[in-house]
């Protein structure tokens, strides 16, 4: 059956390659995002999901033509690189406003609609590294943390109502994620340590899962009648730092940290 689903996100990069996969299947697919790609098979909203007004009013135009919102995915998301004591105040609120707050208000917005058809279901997308604090990528791994406890919490509050919701989080996909991060300025105790641990990221995700792949993966997961809190989607090199996380003292976890990111 065709659904109606709502991504964003989706100028480049993952969120474009869901919405082109599921457009092509035959859903009706809007894109929100603040720039338009050109695809024939999904339909962009110009929308900054930081302003709630902005969602609100691309929510309504849907909602003139569609009679249900089956699936929303918040994909929209930006990284962010530099050392903790180098991060200012207005980065860290700039991310943060993008990563959870947005997020948050796509829900906020569509689940009195999901409540009133009493149906829905919402993919957050979050990342592996919201499992550990990764170095010099802090507020990147707290700001999807933060929306992985938003996730826990409202299913809860919304599960009366049929309403599904969960994070994926996803390992490195290859994408130009790098080209958009907030990148601090890098002091000088940090300049070496830095330029090891970002020199990796970038080549992590240059030869990351395809995008497709994600695709693929999701659309198995909205198949799925009842979901977990949490799924967890990469290579395998990368999924397995989570369970060595919550089964590891925490010494040995950083020694081996510190050696995977060339920092030991």
């Amino acid at each position: 059956m065709n659904k109606t689903i709502i991504i964003t996100g989706t100028s480049s990069g993952i969120g474009f390659a869901l919405a082109e996969y599921f457009g092509k299947k035959g859903h009706r697919v809007y894109g929100f995002s603040r720039k338009n790609p050109e695809s024939e098979f999904f339909k962009t909203i110009s929308t900054d999901i930081t302003d709630l007004s902005q969602i609100e009013l691309s929510v309504a135009e849907i909602l003139k033509t569609e009679n249900k919102i089956d699936v929303l995915i918040n994909n929209a998301g930006m990284g962010m690189t530099g050392a903790i004591e180098d991060s200012t105040k207005e980065e860290i609120l700039k991310l943060f406003s993008l990563n959870l707050v947005g997020a948050v208000q796509m829900m906020n917005v569509l689940i009195p609609k999901m409540r009133e058809q009493k149906f829905g279901k919402i993919i957050n997308i979050s990342s592996i590294g919201s499992e550990m604090g990764l170095p010099f990528r802090g507020f990147y791994s707290a700001s999807k943390s933060a929306l992985d406890k938003v996730t826990e919490a409202i299913r809860y509050e919304i599960s009366a109502w049929n309403v599904q919701v969960c994070s994926l989080h996803l390992g490195d996909v290859k994408t130009n994620i790098a080209e958009n991060r907030i990148k601090t300025k890098v002091s000088e105790p940090y300049k070496l340590a830095f330029e090891k641990v970002h020199s990796l990221m970038n080549t992590h995700v240059n030869s990351g899962t395809e995008p497709l792949k994600v695709a693929v993966f999701i659309e198995k997961l909205l198949s799925r009648k009842k979901w977990k809190a949490h799924y967890y989607f990469g290579k395998f090199g990368q999924k397995i730092g989570v369970p060595l996380k919550w089964f590891l003292p925490q010494n040995v976890y950083e020694k081996l940290m510190k050696k995977y990111n060339k920092i030991d």
